[in-house]
């Protein structure tokens, strides 16, 4: 069994992970790393470049083909001619493609394609279907959803999660589609460092590194919840990613409460690895309104940081058994009250911080991760023979 790992975008240098997607590269990345050392023979397919294509060998020990595709400013259906032919050529009804996005036009007409020839494949959202991700731009998603995106995942061999508390939200939807949980984990690179010594003081730093969507990482609900704190906690926020999106939209909010010396934001800096940003900071906040796992928490844990993270995103389970922080709501409410909890256990930081690191480090290797989502899959091909029947007949 050959396995095909296909997300649009993915560098063909498999190293430019700097960029807005650079979470589901980094997840794409290192679950394509955990199966080549499992012993797996992975490809991951991409049509990043515009008139050319490349095969590469990345020294994680996967293969990249990266096929030619004229540069898209809208989402577009349409497949390079290049990755079609590869498909009928060498990918037969054995193997198993992995399709890495939620509600992409090329996912779907890549999966109509493999339908087509009988080859298996998984979908792997990287995002749950909560009511909170179809509640902004709904005149879109949801039709998108009940035309193309449920079809979709109900013909697919499996739907692979990053927290197995997300299939509720497929079941809700009527989907029932065998659910893979794979989580997002790191790479020894990853920790070339040790954590910086913490230095508690005064005003208690915290920080949100990541993509500037206001929306989806509750980044709103975090400047309210600090603002009702700051005549109480010595407090000074950071907010560093992306210069775009919502980005004046926050800095307005933060100017409208009056919190421009509490509050502030920076440019990326993509010289330095998250960890080593994060690790200069006390509490690392993710209150997203959805989230699939949420790597810039994992990356926190490795600096030995403690955590504010949203019960949703798939890493909330992990900062439970850890103890290395609280999990919240994502209200306004719930992340003020986290944030008082944390700041009650001041003392413990040191202590929460090395258990954060001791935990990803015995439990969210990518080689480990890799080994079990490789064993899911072969369980999956035992009986394929019936899974193709069933995807062709449905």
């Amino acid at each position: 069994m050959k396995l095909y790992l296909y997300l649009r975008n993915f560098p063909p240098d498999g190293k430019s992970f700097n960029n807005r997607y650079a979470g589901l590269i980094k997840a794409v990345h290192g679950l394509a790393s955990g199966l080549a050392a499992a012993g797996a023979e992975v490809t991951v397919l991409s049509e990043a470049l515009p008139d050319a294509e490349a095969v590469t060998r990345s020294p994680a020990g996967y293969t990249i083909r990266s096929f030619a595709q004229p540069v898209q400013h809208r989402p577009t259906f349409k497949l390079s001619p290049g990755l079609r032919r590869f498909l009928h050529q060498q990918v037969c009804p054995t193997d198993l493609v992995i399709l890495n996005g939620i509600l992409h036009p090329t996912i779907y007409s890549l999966s109509r394609v493999l339908r087509r020839q009988r080859v298996p494949y998984i979908v792997a959202p990287h995002d749950p279907y909560t009511p909170e991700f179809f509640r902004r731009s709904r005149h879109k998603k949801w039709p998108y959803w009940f035309l193309l995106e449920k079809p979709m995942l109900q013909q697919a061999a499996a739907v692979q999660v990053l927290d197995k508390r997300h299939q509720q939200w497929l079941r809700g939807l009527g989907i029932a589609t065998p659910v893979i949980e794979t989580p997002n984990g790191f790479h020894p690179e990853d920790i070339d460092f040790e954590p910086a010594p913490w230095q508690p003081g005064n005003p208690v730093k915290l920080m949100f590194l990541g993509r500037f969507d206001a929306y989806n990482k509750g980044l709103d609900l975090l400047i309210d919840a600090v603002a009702q704190l700051s005549d109480t906690y010595p407090l000074q926020l950071t907010f560093q990613g992306s210069t775009g999106d919502d980005r004046a939209a926050l800095e307005a909010r933060v100017a409208d409460l009056h919190q421009q010396d509490r509050i502030q934001f920076l440019d990326p800096d993509y010289d330095s690895a998250p960890s080593q940003l994060i690790q200069h900071h006390d509490v690392f906040c993710v209150p997203s309104r959805f989230e699939g796992f949420s790597l810039a928490a994992l990356e926190a844990m490795l600096a030995g940081r403690v955590l504010l993270v949203s019960e949703i995103a798939g890493v909330a389970p992990h900062i439970k058994a850890s103890d290395c922080g609280v999990v919240v709501q994502p209200t306004v409410e719930s992340v003020k009250a986290g944030l008082e909890q944390l700041l009650q256990r001041r003392n413990e930081w040191p202590q929460m911080g090395d258990q954060a690191r001791k935990y990803v480090l015995d439990q969210l290797c990518w080689q480990t991760i890799g080994a079990t989502a490789l064993k899911q899959y072969q369980t999956l091909n035992t009986d394929l023979v019936c899974v193709l029947d069933s995807l062709i007949t449905n």
